[in-house]
């Protein structure tokens, strides 16, 4: 299995960064992880002319990823799940992308090129913080699937 992480964010290091790499470890006994940071000129330019220019130039960066994979929206409006329902959504799968938008969240016609568009809750969460919460969630559903003892 392969699960692609895609989130609109300057690509630098900061201290979530080895929390990450942890959580890419652990996740790697179960499946390939990538983690790719999308940020551009066009995104930039966009941010600064309003939300429905920044969440149009999200979805123009995201487009190439949207593939056969399983493809997950992370979106306040979305379905909040519980780990179990979480861990649901990773058996039976060979390739999954989970999207993290940009500050402006997604525009509609993106999210209904989603299979699935979840919440990580009501909390508004930064992108990073919301990836280490996804890393730790992807981990812990895997845990679940394979009875490893982590959940408990």
């Amino acid at each position: 299995m392969t699960i692609n992480i895609l989130s609109i964010a300057k690509n630098e290091k900061d201290h979530f960064e080895p929390i990450a790499k942890d959580y890419h470890k652990l996740i790697s006994k179960f499946a390939k992880i990538q983690d790719t940071a999308l940020f551009n000129k066009k995104i930039a330019q966009a941010q600064t002319l309003g939300a429905k220019e920044a969440q149009k130039s999200y979805s123009e960066a995201f487009e190439s990823y949207l593939s056969k994979s399983y493809n997950i929206m992370l979106h306040p409006d979305g379905k909040i799940v519980d780990s179990f329902e979480f861990s649901k959504l990773l058996s039976d799968k060979m390739s999954i992308n989970f999207f993290i938008g940009g500050a402006y969240g997604f525009d509609e016609d993106f999210i209904h090129k989603s299979d699935k568009t979840i919440s990580l809750g009501a909390l508004t969460l930064s992108h990073k913080i919301a990836k280490i919460v996804l890393l730790e969630q992807i981990y812990r559903g895997f845990s679940l699937l394979t009875n490893h003892p982590y959940h408990k």
